[in-house]
């Protein structure tokens, strides 16, 4: 119960965190890849000490490209993002950086503007219907839990819970571009469509045994409050999640600690979400609950 008579207080600090999320991403912004806006990115290995990255850059000037981006990629590895190349363009790039050094390219990709739109509109229909198909379904299988809460209701706690895990990592990511330079591309939309999954499974675990415990009481007729009902609910259920949060956040520790550099961002962005749910799931979701039952009361 004691997250249920201090969920004022849990709301307070998530609005806190809510605001300090938008805030990075309305002041640093989460500037697009070329999967969104189109462009080249190669990745280049040297065989020797790397460069500095302005002797580099220095070298890719005298190929007229326009702006460019030379990132690290690791201890001996850049990563270069241009306009589109066409391929003289590609080549002279490829010679001026191995006219002093012995290079290897890694990668090469190319996108043009027209598909970056278009997978950029996808992204963000595919976000909207995994967001709709999920309401409705919650709104399905809560149908017979009417009272105090109407079934619809739990649906939209959910768009709530989504938004806020959607916000946080998104939030995380716009910090983390301004620092590291990191784009969105592909992976991170990959990182968020699974982060809604999860997110969800979290949350019905926590609605489903409230609904459990309505149907219990009416079939006994037990009278019970629905602030006792959803608190424990929130005990029961409390340690499954924890648990199963935390053995998804060693795996993605070991991902961002370990992996690729391609791969670390994405890691990265799935453990900020994870965290997140876990947090909404336990002390949002169901306490959400509470203040709308007491609202149907008042009606």
């Amino acid at each position: 119960m004691y997250i249920i008579q201090h969920r004022v207080l849990f709301f307070w600090i998530t609005g806190i965190i809510l605001a300090s999320a938008l805030g990075a991403i309305a002041f640093f912004g989460l500037p697009r890849g070329i999967d969104f806006t189109g462009g080249s990115l190669m990745q280049i290995s040297y065989q020797t000490e790397l460069p500095p990255l302005a002797t580099i850059e220095a070298q890719i000037a005298t190929v007229p490209l326009g702006a460019v981006s030379v990132r690290s990629a690791g201890t001996n590895a850049v990563s270069i993002r241009t306009r589109t190349q066409t391929p003289a363009e590609h080549e002279a790039i490829l010679s001026a950086i191995s006219s002093t050094a012995s290079t290897t390219e890694l990668s090469y990709t190319s996108v043009g503007p027209a598909l970056g739109s278009q997978f950029a509109a996808k992204a963000l229909w595919a976000i909207f219907a995994v967001v709709l198909v999920i309401v409705l379904y919650i709104t399905f299988a809560f149908r017979r839990v009417s009272r105090p809460v109407s079934s619809w209701y739990y649906g939209l706690t959910v768009i709530a819970i989504l938004g806020h895990d959607l916000i946080i990592p998104s939030g995380f990511y716009a910090i983390l571009a301004h620092f590291t330079g990191v784009q969105v591309d592909a992976l991170f939309i990959t990182a968020l469509l699974a982060l809604l999954g999860y997110s969800v499974n979290d949350t019905i675990i926590i609605f489903d045994r409230v609904r459990e415990h309505l149907a219990h009481n009416e079939k006994t007729n037990t009278k019970e409050s629905f602030d006792l009902t959803v608190g424990k609910s929130i005990n029961e259920t409390m340690t499954r999640s924890i648990n199963m949060s935390l053995t998804v956040v060693l795996a993605l520790g070991a991902l961002v600690l370990f992996g690729a550099q391609a791969t670390r961002d994405f890691g990265l962005v799935m453990l900020v979400g994870v965290i997140a749910g876990t947090y909404s799931s336990i002390l949002l979701a169901a306490p959400l609950l509470v203040p709308l039952a007491n609202r149907f009361a008042k009606k």
